[in-house]
């Protein structure tokens, strides 16, 4: 089953090199995903993985592990249901 990716991302916080990141785990978990990453709204990272969120920065202030992420990848391309992805605290992002 193929897997799709989407990471909506802030491009005023420069939340850039953390979508790379994520993008760089999920390939090296599973290559066959297709990951996209792109510029969206202020204070944004908002993970989708087959058009369902799995992580809003937005409601969280927080970004997704990235691993978990990858391991709910592996779950969408097996057909099981996605678990909640854990989040690590920002420490260094203020929204001007």
């Amino acid at each position: 089953m193929s897997v799709k990716v989407d990471v909506e991302y802030c491009g005023v916080c420069n939340f850039e090199k953390q979508c790379s990141e994520l993008a760089k785990t999920i390939n090296m978990m599973c290559p066959d995903a297709a990951v996209t990453c792109s510029k969206g709204r202020r204070g944004s990272f908002e993970v989708r993985i087959n058009d369902t969120l799995v992580h809003s920065k937005l409601a969280n202030m927080a970004f997704p592990v990235n691993e978990d992420v990858g391991n709910n990848v592996l779950r969408a391309k097996e057909g099981q249901p996605l678990t909640k992805v854990k989040e690590q605290p920002i420490t260094d992002c203020s929204i001007q």
